[in-house]
């Protein structure tokens, strides 16, 4: 087994610290994101001080993890990687990321998902990872590909976005 887990030369990932409510804050209210999320309502910064400060940090316990991806060499918060819906007995979890607009397209969702992937298989053993991702969302579908997920199966009408419904592939890595 590695000694270390959730950094590599580019990127590490860590818990969520108070000082990362600004970040979530913009990212959880952004638009661009509500889609996937399912998000209805904007959140305040009371409940994501909450949310921070009530989270364990522990899959166990909270059946969820949030980690903050942290480019290495200056230190800046470049996005969010999550797992989500962990079913402890069938060793399963959704995943779910989210880059700041201007950290997008350069490798590091890749980085930060094959770190996640590492830490789930090889540290909490889990058995797979999944991903629900909007059909026409290219580069998400080629992230996850080059991260060992396969298609698994297709949801239609699955998401509304504007005025009408996306389809949704399902993605899965299992081991």
């Amino acid at each position: 087994m590695k000694n270390s887990f959730l950094i590599n030369d580019r990127i590490y990932l860590r818990p969520v610290e108070p000082e990362d409510l600004d970040i979530m804050y913009v990212m959880e209210n952004d638009p661009a994101f509500w889609d996937i999320s399912c998000l209805t309502v904007p959140y305040s910064r009371y409940i994501l001080k909450e949310y921070i400060e009530n989270s364990q940090s522990d899959m166990y316990a909270d059946k969820q993890i949030r980690l903050m991806i942290i480019r290495r060499d200056d230190e800046v918060t470049l996005g969010t990687i999550d797992i989500t819906d962990y079913a402890p007995l069938h060793g399963r979890g959704a995943v779910g990321i989210g880059l700041l607009e201007p950290y997008r397209g350069m490798g590091y969702a890749a980085d930060a998902l094959a770190l996640l992937c590492e830490y789930a298989f090889e540290f909490l053993r889990f058995k797979q990872l999944y991903a629900h991702i909007p059909a026409d969302n290219e580069a998400s579908l080629k992230l996850f590909a080059g991260n060992g997920f396969e298609q698994s199966g297709l949801l239609k009408s699955w998401l509304v976005s504007g005025q009408s419904y996306k389809d949704v592939v399902i993605m899965q890595r299992i081991v």
